[in-house]
């Protein structure tokens, strides 16, 4: 499960939407959020830097790819054009990727999700060279496609099946044939794997391109869940509107069996399949696989329990294994860190993150595991790896040093010397580095400042902006846009909270005011951050509420103890501070006590039931969109890391879930679920309606035809904010 938030919604709906009625024109209504999109940052071109370090490559007017200097931002030359390929199927492009040697592109069309990560499409490779065009496939739709370092092969997956074309004659060959539909997959990950370890390719060229060597996931043993897919639009949608169809596949919730992960290798020398070793344990987790530059391969072994990582070096030859890094942590290990390991060029040392002092810190490694020095120290937490210059022995991360609302770039030595703060603006910098390090684009925002892309020597001095969003900062001043006020509160426990508030734009403190509070709450997620947005939240505050965000115990930027304190007990510790933060709000002034709603979605929604549920009134209306009500019903990689399984922990589960204290719900409720939520399932929704039912508890109750969880689509997204902002001024 993933942070639900506003700006990554709302990013998907300036779209063309019915218009809806304006209460006030002098106001930002949602018709200038949603339909107009008068507050929707620019952001700039796909840029990909190329192997010199001087020069990149970027897609200009959606036909072409452009070379261009770094120093002089002139165009350089044109590298491929729609014009060039030859094919009436290929008008555009929006995607492509160099081969290692930028001898050929690599780019698809007609993508169809699947799930959050995954889709199939059709890939092309252009040969530059010879100016050649040629189809990955002619029969099969394609996944995860993929060229081998040396440009003479591609793989991908299809049917739950790896394949190999050979692109110096044509020929293909298919690596495994076991592959079908909820039983065997293979070069890519099930579900679980996918939504909570954030990947969607389980395959990898060694680099030499002599092997390829793959995850192979046996589901056979997981149980299918399904729902109906009815005559609606898409994302699903049945053929026949007088039956609808079921959509079943393979989900393993809390406590339930996982698939059994197996790693292989394909030798391109003899034409041999490994099996790489593992270990005897099947009821654990391979999160990735990925080859060190000295030809081992690499893989991740968690258990079950995620609180015990190791890192293999295999043999591909003969599938021996040797552990080289081992950690364990009292609570668990996040899946946020698995893509910090960095290894040098010659594979001598690596670099990881891991929270062992308390703090997300960096460590230097000995290939063989030996640990050289730890890298960063302090109470704050690295949140970014951004890169290491081994040519100066330097590098580069993003942290919270400054405040956990904020985010800088710093440079330091990988002996943990010369530290050197590189963004100067208090806000939110990230910098995305040529390679060789010899330029970077720097991204910067805060709360009330659109981003503003620049382009800077590794010096820091600064040779143009890309974007600086100028009309969207005018528009800004144009409208009443109310700015978001960060502050800190204590809560009767001692602990001391970040939040942010929004005032109406004519805001008179002698007057009271009704109060939205907006969450996610969930594990290592944050709301509270000093980057723009603007979402519906001006529009609350144009019709006179104050918008007010807490980030509660277990979330994130703040430093282990804070981040896990909620281990085992999911709901208990941040449903304290969000009452907290209401106590708080009813001590100010101008804050009618009688007038607090909250709203939430996905592990805000789930926090949002039970606030209304075991909050005693302090909520007079609340929202909930698409909620877990009970951990047992959500995804076991998810859940266990952060609450064991049921077997083991049945209280944890059921004290805290909002199903067990339907009974004391107080004040107006909205619950909406989308009915194909692969995700958070309906179910969660429907038993808490029947709880409620049956406690004879009136609500409101709304559900999406065929939306999974993001419920979107067609007029989806607006009806959605339209109805939930209806609810708003009717209820509170």
């Amino acid at each position: 499960m993933k942070s639900i938030r506003l700006t990554t919604f709302l990013s998907a709906i300036f779209l063309s939407l019915n218009a809806i009625a304006q209460i006030d024109t002098s106001r930002i209504t949602l018709d200038d959020i949603m339909k107009k999109g008068l507050f929707y940052e620019k952001g700039i071109d796909w840029i990909t830097s190329m192997n010199d370090g001087v020069h990149y490559a970027v897609i200009e007017g959606d036909t072409a790819i452009v070379k261009y200097s770094y120093k002089t931002g002139k165009r350089v030359a044109e590298i491929a054009n729609v014009r060039q390929f030859g094919n009436d199927a290929i008008s555009w492009l929006s995607n492509f990727k160099f081969s290692a040697d930028e001898q050929k592109i690599i780019f698809y069309t007609g993508r169809q999700n699947i799930y959050r990560r995954s889709f199939t499409a059709n890939y092309y490779i252009w040969d530059i060279a010879s100016q050649k065009l040629t189809a990955v496939s002619d029969s099969r739709r394609q996944q995860v496609t993929e060229l081998s370092p040396d440009g003479t092969k591609v793989a991908y997956v299809s049917g739950n099946n790896l394949y190999v074309k050979n692109l110096v004659d044509g020929s293909e060959m298919q690596i495994t044939t076991d592959g079908e539909f909820n039983k065997i997959i293979n070069g890519i990950p099930d579900w679980v794997y996918e939504e909570e370890f954030e990947y969607n390719r389980a395959f990898c060229w060694s680099p030499d391109s002599r092997n390829l060597a793959w995850c192979r996931f046996d589901e056979s043993g997981v149980r299918t869940y399904g729902f109906s897919v009815f005559a609606g639009q898409a994302p699903y949608k049945a053929e026949n509107a007088l039956y609808p169809s079921t959509y079943s596949y393979k989900y393993p919730k809390a406590g339930e069996a996982n698939s059994v992960v197996t790693v292989w290798n394909y030798s391109f020398s003899d034409g041999r399949k490994t099996q790489i070793d593992v270990g005897a344990e099947t009821d654990q987790y391979i999160p990735r696989i990925k080859w060190s530059p000295a030809g081992k391969l690499v893989v991740y072994r968690l258990n079950r329990l995620q609180n015990h990582l190791e890192l293999l070096n295999a043999n591909p030859a003969d599938g021996t294994t040797q552990v080289f890094y081992d950690e364990q942590n009292k609570w668990y290990i996040d899946e946020s860190l698995f893509d910090c390991l960095t290894f040098t060029a010659d594979g001598s040392r690596f670099v990881v993150v891991s929270e062992r002092d308390g703090w997300n810190h960096i460590y230097l490694y000995r290939a063989d595991g030996t640990l050289v020095n730890q890298v960063t120290k302090g109470e704050w937490d690295v949140t970014k790896l951004i890169g290491i210059d081994e040519k100066t022995s330097t590098v580069f991360y993003q942290s919270a040093e400054r405040g956990a609302t904020n985010r800088d770039v710093y440079a330091v030595s990988l002996d943990g010397k010369r530290k050197t703060l590189l963004s100067k603006q208090l806000g939110t910098n990230d910098f995305v580095f040529s390679k060789g390090y010899k330029y970077y684009i720097s991204e910067y925002s805060n709360a009330n400042q659109p981003t503003v892309y620049t382009l800077h020597e590794r010096s820091g001095k600064q040779l143009r902006v890309l974007e600086d969003n100028a009309d969207l900062v005018a528009t800004l001043t144009e409208h009443h846009i109310c700015p978001k006020e960060f502050l800190q509160f204590t809560t009767d426990e001692g602990i001391s909270l970040n939040a942010w508030m929004i005032k109406p734009h004519d805001f008179n403190p002698e007057k009271k005011y009704p109060v939205l509070m907006v969450q996610y709450s969930g594990p290592n997620s944050q709301e509270v951050q000093n980057a723009y947005e603007v979402g519906w939240e001006q529009v609350l505050a144009a019709n006179g509420y104050i918008v007010f965000c807490c980030d509660g115990r277990g979330t994130g930027a703040r430093g282990e103890a804070f981040r896990k304190v909620t281990y085992l007990q999911l709901g208990k510790y941040e449903l304290a501070d969000q009452l907290a933060a209401a106590r708080y709000l009813k001590s100010l002034p101008y804050v009618a006590a009688d007038r607090i709603g909250i709203w939430g979605w996905s592990f805000g929604g789930f926090m949002v039931l039970n606030c209304m549920t075991q909050g005693n009134g302090t909520f007079k209306a609340g929202i909930a969109v698409a909620p877990v009500t009970n951990w047992r019903y959500y995804d076991n990689i998810y859940t266990e890391r952060f609450m064991r399984t049921p077997q083991v922990n049945a209280d944890g589960y059921d004290l805290n879930s909002p199903i067990t204290h339907a009974a004391d719900l107080q004040g107006s409720l909205l619950l909406i679920h989308g009915s194909a939520d692969d995700n958070v399932h309906w179910q969660n929704s429907a038993e808490m309606c029947e709880a409620l039912v049956q406690a004879d508890k009136q609500f409101e109750y709304f559900v999406y035809t065929n939306r999974n969880h993001s419920i979107y689509g067609g007029n989806t997204r607006w009806h959605l904010y339209s109805k939930m902002l209806r609810f708003v001024i009717e209820n509170l």
